[in-house]
């Protein structure tokens, strides 16, 4: 074997161990494995490269998974029970897409997933979402939490703590015999700015901690505790991704999350070793887990790659959208939750008009206009868009909000510019509810939570078995992202300690796993 072929080898099979000589004059080079007359009596040793040993194990070890990668929660059920049963039986973490879901509907499904995984299975979770437009939705779901023994839940959207889920985080907090402190309610905060991420690198603010002491919902020993840790452990920095997003680059926003850290446990106390910072948003091929796991990521998160699987509670035909895309198909639109505010999601733009129809009725909104005081050319495109006439479309989102928010049902009902608001936040939200349900007709209001790595996976899985959605599960995206970031991580090994590695060599193309690999 080469010279050239032992190199290509030794990438392609980072889960062998590698044999180097040195010479005074061509430096390292790699010993032939099937040539022992080559192999020198004192061989430079490199180590095999296990896709489990990628990330902190203290991670996987804490969490109870075989590999430092988490299925991410899709709001709404798109990250359903089936996929996070898979991505446990994988050997990941999983989360269940349960925010913007009725408490009923995430008590249904968190019974589904206990129903099918062994009590030693541990490694899953749920998604808890800020919700300031649903007041009193936030207790509910940490109540039904706590009841069902959810020991790990992703905190979304958060701009500060707030007293739910700190007491979710300190009701599972204990004195251990050895005197360290044990923490059974683990919290995965998805953050995407350094200013959000320090409250929860933080103890809890002692004025929240006397509120909850107060309350009963915690006990003097747990607050005592909760002032010497973090309120999350685990920080998730989310770069550009689909959905809320600040569109931050990997790069820079995962460094400043660090120097987060290091800040914090300055000024606090808390062990800096403690906090454990994953990586989220862009992470869709080998290359971008590799490189993850190379700035020091304790774990990656993938997201929008999910949506396209067979797990994926999002319709096939939202489903076959997302396969279609590439990196420049997507686009920011408002946000169905915060639409007043002016925030927006990232969604895909190919194959949909959701994005510009928003985008549209936010700007009417940002006008001060009421849809009666519209001009009539207006009033008839706003009737088409959302399928009804305005009045029906308001009797429906009047019936609701009076449930779900009385004090803006009330305000609207005098205020016009209001009331247009609210019908717009229901035909958003209803893309959303559209795409999951692949509703005939509705098509081009298809609102599809994606980011650019949708794209670039897809042009890495082009011609392999992988292509077709059809063959797209959680468990073979996982596997080959994390087999493929061994074989780069390998390629790059070898080019720091100067052998000569091509470019291509990097490369890693999709295989299938089979299911006891």
């Amino acid at each position: 074997m080469g010279v050239s072929e032992n190199l290509k080898r030794a990438i392609a099979f980072p889960r062998e161990q590698v044999s180097l000589s040195h010479t005074p004059l061509d430096g390292l080079a790699i010993v032939d494995p099937e040539d022992s007359a080559t192999i020198p009596a004192k061989p430079v040793i490199l180590p095999p490269i296990y896709p489990e040993w990628l990330g902190d194990r203290l991670f996987a070890h804490t969490h109870g998974c075989r590999f430092n990668y988490v299925v991410g929660e899709m709001a709404r059920g798109i990250a359903t029970t089936r996929m996070v049963v898979q991505a446990v039986k994988a050997g990941c973490v999983g989360f269940y897409g349960s925010a913007g879901l009725s408490p009923d509907v995430i008590e249904t499904g968190l019974v589904e997933i206990k129903s099918q995984l062994t009590p030693d299975q541990t490694a899953w979770g749920a998604n808890l979402i800020h919700s300031p437009q649903q007041p009193g939705y936030e207790a509910r779901v940490v109540d039904l939490f706590l009841n069902q023994g959810v020991r790990r839940v992703s905190a979304s959207a958060f701009m500060k703590l707030s007293v739910e889920l700190v007491r979710y985080s300190t009701a599972g907090l204990s004195r251990a015999s050895d005197g360290t402190i044990h923490r059974s309610n683990h919290v995965f905060a998805k953050v995407s700015r350094a200013e959000v991420a320090e409250p929860f690198m933080s103890p809890a603010p002692a004025k929240l901690l006397q509120e909850l002491v107060a309350k009963g919902a915690i006990t003097e020993e747990q607050a005592d505790l909760a002032s010497q840790v973090p309120v999350a452990a685990e920080i998730t920095a989310e770069s550009d991704s689909g959905g809320h997003t600040d569109n931050r680059p990997a790069s820079t926003l995962f460094p400043s999350l660090v120097l987060a850290r290091d800040r914090v446990a300055a000024r606090t106390g808390v062990d800096a070793n403690a906090i454990r910072i994953g990586l989220a948003g862009g992470i869709s091929t080998p290359m971008a887990v590799a490189a993850a796991f190379q700035m020091g990521a304790a774990y990656v998160l993938t997201g929008s790659v999910n949506q396209s699987a067979v797990e994926s509670g999002l319709s096939e035909a939202g489903r076959r959208l997302l396969a279609k895309a590439g990196p420049a198909d997507v686009t920011m639109a408002p946000a169905a939750d915060m639409f007043e505010q002016g925030v927006e999601v990232q969604v895909l733009k190919r194959g949909t008009l959701f994005a510009m129809r928003g985008k549209r009725l936010h700007a009417i909104y940002r006008s001060g206009a009421s849809y009666e005081t519209l001009p009539q050319k207006d009033r008839d495109w706003i009737d088409d868009v959302l399928g009804e006439p305005f009045d029906a479309a308001w009797a429906r989102t009047h019936a609701y909000i009076t449930q779900a928010n009385p004090a803006e049902a009330k305000r609207a009902e005098t205020d016009g510019n209001k009331r247009f608001a609210l019908v717009a936040r229901r035909y958003l939200f209803m893309g959303a509810q559209w795409a999951r349900e692949g509703t005939p007709g509705r098509e081009m209001d298809y609102q599809v939570w994606c980011g650019p790595a949708m794209g670039v996976f897809n042009e890495w899985v082009a011609g392999s078995f992988l292509e077709p959605v059809e063959n797209r599960t959680v468990k073979q995206i996982a596997w080959n992202l994390l087999e493929g970031a061994a074989h780069i991580t390998r390629a790059g090994q070898l080019r720091a300690l100067g052998l000569p590695v091509a470019p291509t060599d990097f490369n890693y193309a999709p295989r299938q796993f089979a299911d006891a690999q």
